[in-house]
Parts: structure tokens; C-alpha cells; sequence
């Protein structure tokens, strides 16, 4: 009988594939230079052993290998057996005695025919753990940082609700689990595992020796039948025709729908549900209706995420609520924000974060639905302020949480001055943002219009450049061939090269000497320049999107270029890095102008290294 137990060895190639992490530690044993290494001094390690693992108690608990150099490479550990025994009790000697840490693994093991240290601990609950010399440090991504006690104190309903998506759950097997999902997920991650490990190894299953037992966490995440685990697995999505909602006889409810279902597949199926509510159907001059976006799609994409991830589940009586008002979106949540984060602290956007459910978050992150811990919210702010929207509003109270998005423009007076330049063409909200990129001539690039409209597909972006075009106020001022070669020469993307300018029509240009021109003469005068801009500004590129993983920290856009450029024309290379610290995050999204370049690297992707490192390659997901 197969018992699908995630041995330690599995666990162990799993973690250096996946590399550093919020969650993963790695911590050499060697220093000097690479022709000359020596044993570092034993209390310099354990050292660094009690501060990891106290970072990693006083966040959402985490795994260190001990042996291992941060690129991933087993270099193991040459020190006496007394001396590894030194290593291992560093939890107990090196962590205050007053604030002993929550039960930790502790392994001394052969990784690569090289002996290693394997650390893992929870998160911890008990108290605010500190170093033997009394510091306070808290894991945040990739580091260890100093933190005051202060802020990692919380009541205990926080507790409460911390615990929730840990807890067992005796009478749960994994026939309660939709395996296909699981399987599907796997696959895309390119991790070959059973569902049963796979569940062990993002810590929401453990084997006890007889039988696989599953944390609430499994169940909320893959659930066959949520509703059996929890009575309020749901969002739902009300429209409002008015700015407030109304009762009785004024009942103004035009739309109402729930839905239920796991973590997982609830992601998407209520992103399905809000999605048609984000847009408008206007009216336009040429007796044509156009439908444009009124809210950033990934910012309220990032604000469901956000919601779904973190809300309270100890409140089982509520469930998430959508509400689409004429001038906002609001979407609530159950539970307030936990005592150690104040509203201020996210609108500083400097990352500050608590995970209310550690096990949940670490799953969606693992799986590629979330970021680092504290960018969702960042995230938001940075769409809604370049689609010169106002900032989101945060409130947290009567246990509930709630973000809102208003659909009120902010420009400044430059901006609102050249856009006046265009106020009798009709343009949407996205064509504005384009325009307002143009600003008094200047030139912008592909790449702006991507991250200022916050587009998430090739055709969307295409329909947006077409009906710039045929209004004539977009040009192109490179051809797309010379700027396939600068790209090249410059060792940057196609999609970074300045290449478009918004020019105000000739028939609308401002004429002390002259009336402007009657609405037939601007429609035939912008129709013709249309025409003739037409070939000049189409846009054949697919844009197609991979994600890489498993990148060196000393990568650069350049190498990761070069490396892909053998499958075909790669327009835009991305390394995304900490906020703070700059450091490279492990990963890196490649685009390509066609959509068979992307395949062909996708179907080599077993083949593919750099620095010495297989790399991952799979398809990107929208965000």
C-alpha cells in the first residue's frame, strides 16, 4: 500500500528546486573566498540558526537548511560530531529562555552524498520569541528583520483566527478532496508528486505514522464539497443602481448573485462573476455604443485575491460581499485587521503585512496565485494611481475589512490642460490614460500603456491602439523593424523603446483666426488620417508571456535574453525584486512577439539552464 509520505529526502530536492523564500532559509557553513573556504566559527552559525528560525516563529513559521549556499549549491557540513551537536540545540541555547520556541524539527541528514542540517518550525502563537541577547525578528520575504515586540502582540480572537486554517480535522480523508484539482496545479508547477505529498509539502497535511491527517486549510483550499467545511465559502456580488443601497418600496438592487466553492476554483469563478460588472456601455457620436473599463481589472483582481486570502474564517456566519455602486466598487470582507497592522501602516506602502491564515497564504503563494506577503495592497494603490484614479479607501472595522475603489479621476493641471485638447473627441477612460502618457509630445512605449491601463491580454491592448488610430491623435515614431534593431544595439525590449507620440488633429488645434471646422469636415478629416496611419500603427504582436523560476540572484535581463532569444524575438525580459532590498525575488517573466516562440520554449523547458541552474518554465498567469 502506498501511503504517499513525503520523505524528508523529496522535501529536500523539492526545497532547493524552489530556492529561497518567505518560507525557505538556506545557511552555509563555509566562509572565505570561493579558491580558499574555511568552517565559520561555530557560534557564528548558531547564531544564525536561532535568529532564522525566531524570524520564522514570529511570522507564518518556515524551513532552514543548514549546508547550503544561498544559490542553492550543498557544500554540507565539515565540523566534528560534538560540534553538530552544538548546531542542533542552538534553538534551545541561542533563544531566549523566557520565550522557548514552538516545537521545531530538528535533522541531521545526507543531501548529495554531503551531511546537512534540516530545520523546520511553525508559526508561533505563544509568545513574541526573541534571541538569547533579547532581539525581536520577524521573517519579511526574503530576510530577517528586526521588529519591535510591540507589533507582533495580538489579542486572542486574533489567535483564534490564527489557528483556524491549522487545525486538524479527525474525520476528514482525502476523499474529501478534489484530487483532479490538485493534479491539474502539479502539473502546471512541474512538481511530479502524489496529491498526498503535495499537501504535505505546502504544510497542510502530515502523515502520523498510520494515516494521512488534514489541517482545515486543506479542506478550505480543495474541498470536493466546501459547504460540508464551512457554511459561508463564498463571495457574492451585489449591484447597486444608485450610490447607496436602498430599501423597501426604493429597493435598488439590480443584480444579485453567490457563489460557493473551494479557495481554489472560488478565485476564478467570482472573478468571472464581477468582471462584466467593471465595464460601461457608452453611447458614442458615431451612433456606435463602446464598452469601456471603468475600475483597473488587476487592481480589483489584487482586491478579491487579497480578500479571499485573508479574511477572517473563525467567522463562519458572513461571507465576502462585492458591492458594485454607480461611482465605486467596494469589497468587504469578514474580520478586521489583525492589532499588530494599522490602515496607516498599509496606505504607507511599504509592505507591511500579517497573514491572519498562514497556511492558506503560503498555499496561494506556493501556487502562484499571490506574491510576496504585503505587495497586494501596494499593488492596488500603484494601478489606481496610474489610471489617475483616486487612491483606494481602507476601513477596518465592525469586524469586517473593506477595500474601495472610486471611479474619480486625479490629474494634474498640466495634464488636465492637454487633455482639454481632446475633450470634443468622446474617449474613454483608457484612451485618456494613453493620451495623458503623451502629455504636451511626450514620446512612451509599449511597456507604459501595458502598466498604465493595467491590460492583461494582446487583444485588448490592440483594440485600444486601433481606436486611437482612428480618431488620429496616435502615431508611431520608429518602424516597427528599426526598432526590433535598436532594441537589439541598446540590449533592451522592444516593449521599453519610446516609440509612440499623441499629437492633437490638426482640425482640433487650438486657431485664434479661425472657427472650428463643422462635425462633418472633423469626422472625414480624422477618418482619412486613420486610413492613412493605419499600416504604420497596427500592432502584429502576440506578446505571449512565460514565467521562470528558479533563476540565479545574480541574473540580469541581458543573460535571460540572450538565453531565450534562440526560440524567437523576445520583446520584454522582467526580474522582479524586493521593494526594499532590490534583491532578486528567484523569478523572472520572458515575452515573446510570437506566440509559436513562447510554445517552442515552453516544450524545451526541461533543457533549459543558466548558471548552472535547470530553469522552470511554464505559461504565465494572468495577475
Amino acid at each position: 500500500m502506498d501511503l504517499s509520505i513525503l520523505r524528508l529526502k523529496e522535501r529536500l530536492e523539492i526545497a532547493l528546486e524552489l530556492g529561497e523564500s518567505h518560507y525557505r532559509e538556506f545557511k552555509s557553513s563555509l566562509h572565505g573566498t570561493p579558491q580558499n573556504k574555511e568552517n565559520r566559527p561555530i557560534k557564528d552559525v548558531c547564531d544564525d540558526i536561532s535568529r532564522t528560525l525566531v524570524a520564522f516563529a514570529n511570522a507564518d513559521g518556515g524551513e532552514l537548511l543548514v549546508g547550503v549556499e544561498d544559490s542553492g549549491i550543498v557544500t554540507g557540513l565539515n565540523y566534528s560530531s560534538d560540534k553538530i551537536e552544538t548546531l542542533i540545540n542552538a534553538p534551545r541555547n541561542n533563544v531566549h529562555k523566557d520565550t522557548p520556541l514552538p516545537t521545531f524539527k530538528a535533522t541531521l541528514t545526507e543531501l548529495e552524498g554531503k551531511k546537512i542540517l534540516y530545520f523546520s518550525i511553525p508559526k508561533g502563537n505563544e509568545y513574541v520569541y526573541l534571541t538569547s541577547d533579547g532581539r525581536c525578528i520577524q521573517r519579511k520575504d526574503l530576510e530577517s528583520v528586526p521588529i519591535s515586540a510591540e507589533e507582533i502582540l495580538f489579542t486572542r480572537e486574533e489567535a483564534a483566527s490564527r489557528e483556524y486554517d491549522r487545525q486538524f480535522i479527525d474525520r476528514a480523508g482525502m476523499g474529501d478532496i478534489d484530487i483532479d484539482l490538485i493534479q491539474q496545479i502539479t502539473a502546471q508547477l512541474s512538481i511530479k508528486v502524489t496529491p498526498e505529498k503535495f499537501l504535505q509539502h505546502i504544510d497542510i497535511a502530515e502523515f502520523n505514522g498510520t494515516e494521512l491527517k488534514l489541517k482545515r486549510a486543506a479542506l478550505l483550499l480543495f474541498a470536493k464539497n466546501p459547504s460540508k467545511w464551512h457554511p459561508r465559502l463564498q463571495v457574492r456580488v451585489i449591484k447597486v443602481a444608485d450610490t447607496v443601497l436602498k430599501s423597501g418600496e426604493e429597493f435598488n438592487v439590480v443584480f444579485d448573485e453567490e457563489i460557493t466553492d473551494n479557495i481554489v476554483k472560488l478565485i476564478e469563478s467570482s472573478w468571472e462573476i464581477i468582471r462584466p460588472h467593471l465595464t460601461e456601455t457608452r453611447f458614442l457620436k458615431q451612433a456606435l455604443f463602446k464598452t469601456q473599463i471603468i475600475y483597473p481589472e488587476l487592481a480589483c483582481r489584487e482586491a478579491l485575491i487579497n480578500a479571499i486570502a485573508h479574511r477572517d474564517y473563525s467567522i463562519e456566519g458572513r461571507g465576502i460581499e462585492v458591492y458594485v455602486f454607480n461611482d465605486r466598487l467596494e469589497i468587504q470582507s469578514p474580520g478586521e485587521l489583525l492589532s499588530a497592522v494599522k490602515i496607516s501602516d498599509l496606505e504607507s506602502l511599504d509592505g507591511s503585512h500579517q497573514s491572519r491564515n498562514s497556511n492558506i497564504a503560503k498555499a496561494l503563494r506556493e501556487i502562484g496565485y499571490m506574491r510576496e506577503l504585503g505587495e497586494g495592497i501596494r499593488r492596488i494603490f500603484d494601478l489606481m494611481k496610474t489610471n489617475d484614479l483616486q487612491a483606494p479607501k481602507l476601513e477596518s472595522k465592525n469586524k469586517s475589512f473593506k477595500v474601495l475603489l472610486s471611479q474619480k479621476h486625479i490629474f494634474t493641471k498640466e495634464e488636465k490642460l492637454w487633455l482639454d485638447n481632446f475633450e470634443q473627441i468622446n474617449l474613454t477612460r483608457e484612451q485618456k490614460t494613453v493620451v495623458r502618457l503623451g502629455t504636451n509630445g511626450k514620446l512612451f512605449s509599449v511597456d507604459e500603456i501595458w502598466e498604465a491601463v493595467g491590460i492583461v491580454d494582446t487583444d485588448k491592448y490592440r483594440q485600444l491602439i486601433e481606436s486611437l488610430m482612428q480618431v488620429g491623435i496616435l502615431k508611431r515614431t520608429i518602424k516597427r523593424e528599426q526598432a526590433k534593431n535598436m532594441a537589439w544595439k541598446s540590449h533592451t525590449s522592444q516593449k521599453q523603446l519610446k516609440q509612440f507620440q499623441i499629437v492633437i488633429p490638426t482640425s482640433f488645434k487650438p486657431s485664434f483666426n479661425s472657427s472650428p471646422p463643422p462635425a462633418k469636415n472633423k469626422s472625414e478629416h480624422l477618418k482619412n488620417k486613420s486610413m492613412k496611419s493605419t499600416s504604420e500603427l497596427v500592432d502584429n504582436s502576440d506578446y505571449a508571456k512565460i514565467f521562470v523560476s528558479n533563476i540565479s540572484f545574480e541574473t540580469n535581463e541581458k543573460e535571460l535574453s540572450d538565453l531565450f532569444m534562440k526560440f524567437g524575438d523576445v520583446v520584454s525580459v522582467k526580474i522582479p525584486r524586493h521593494f526594499k532590498s532590490k534583491y532578486i525575488r528567484g523569478f523572472a517573466y520572458v515575452e515573446f512577439d510570437k506566440l509559436e516562440n513562447a510554445e517552442a520554449a515552453i516544450n524545451k523547458s526541461s533543457e533549459i539552464e543558466l548558471r548552472d541552474r535547470k530553469l522552470y518554465v511554464q505559461w504565465c498567469k494572468p495577475k
